[in-house]
């Protein structure tokens, strides 16, 4: 008896906190004009709009002193930062549907940034509204972020076990944060918006540990959808035009020998034409590194300079190519040999160098 006692004691006290919470707040809905959404979302469902990519981020400009976000139950792991600062991680349980990004800010103007930093394919993250203070209001963003990249990759892009104490470390989702990855870095630097398309172990003709002849469930299969494995909704290229497209593939085609680089040439070619068919005006750069051996490393650089010159030759003068500096350990290692926060921030750091010439050019 007395155990039922107190679990209707917890339901009162916390249907009085809500009850409490809902007279001093005001639910703004996900499909409110004035929230601003950055990456390949799914807006099937306008008031729940569901993403699965790391990066894709969430902003809203808005007064009063907190705000509060609505989520699906296991909707996974969010960096959070208000007003540019004190970003931290939170999470969406199965137990979690509403969360607080920020509270007890100075009455005014406030911008809150929320960014997908898992890959969340498996759990479908839906993003549902804010609450906002009684009396408060969202605003308009005015957008001032011209350049626009997009990064395609695999676990090097996700920031895969960034988090991790060092390489030895087994994988945990709560050690990914994309929010630490070489690609948000970059866009970070250059003031750029960004799109990403990746997953931890996909290739371009095979993903790791893939069968020599190929994956089926490989980056060009998947890569005209809006979510990943959910064939039911393709993306719309128009939706967002990149200026340039970095595309960091090959690590999961090579990793296990033996490989085949004639298959890993031809797919990569064939996917080159569909982006160019997609983005006819976009920089492409392809990118090597980190994590390779030295062999396979060289014969990627090698079918990658091939198909260059390839391109180059039919009147392609878009395509790039460049190359990070293999990682050696001495900026230590994420989960399973991975690339660390220093890692990815000096692959940021050099690719950042690149691009300024691609945009200056």
């Amino acid at each position: 008896m007395k155990r039922h006692l107190s679990i209707l004691l917890v339901l009162f006290f916390a249907v009085s906190s809500l009850s409490a919470q809902q007279k001093t707040s005001r639910f703004i809905p996900a499909n409110n004009p004035y929230i601003s959404y950055m990456g390949r979302i799914s807006f099937k469902h306008p008031k729940s709009p569901c993403m699965v990519y790391p990066g894709c981020t969430i902003q809203v400009e808005y007064t009063g002193t907190s705000l509060r976000m609505k989520a699906k139950p296991t909707s996974g792991y969010f960096m959070v930062e208000t007003d540019g600062k004190n970003a931290r991680k939170i999470f969406f349980s199965a137990k979690d549907s509403v969360l607080t990004i920020a509270n007890e800010l100075k009455s005014g103007k406030h911008s809150s940034r929320i960014m997908l930093v898992y890959e969340g394919y498996n759990d479908r993250p839906e993003f549902r509204g804010f609450y906002i203070d009684k009396g408060a209001s969202v605003l308009p963003i005015v957008q001032n972020k011209k350049l626009k990249l997009e990064f395609i990759g695999n676990s090097i892009t996700c920031a895969y076990g960034v988090e991790a104490k060092n390489g030895k470390e087994r994988f945990k989702e709560s050690t990914e944060n994309f929010y630490y990855s070489y690609a948000n870095l970059t866009a970070n630097a250059l003031n750029a918006q960004m799109q990403i398309v990746a997953r931890s172990g996909i290739g371009m003709y095979r993903n790791y540990a893939g069968p020599l002849k190929g994956s089926k469930d490989n980056m060009p299969r998947w890569f005209d959808y809006t979510l990943l494995y959910d064939s039911t909704e393709i993306w719309n290229p128009k939706r967002y035009v990149p200026n340039i497209i970095c595309i960091n593939l090959g690590t999961n085609d090579l990793s296990t020998t033996p490989y085949n680089i004639n298959l890993f040439k031809s797919n990569y070619k064939k996917f080159l034409s569909h982006l160019r068919v997609q983005y006819p005006q976009a920089k492409i750069v392809m990118l090597t590194g980190c994590m390779l051996g030295d062999k396979a490393s060289k014969d990627q650089c090698q079918a990658e300079n091939e198909l260059l010159k390839e391109k180059r030759v039919t009147g392609d003068k878009n395509i790039f190519r460049f190359d990070f500096t293999p990682a050696d350990g001495s900026l230590g290692y994420g989960a399973d040999g991975h690339p660390s926060k220093a890692q990815q921030q000096k692959m940021s750091d050099e690719l950042v160098s690149f691009l300024k010439t691609l945009i200056k050019g």
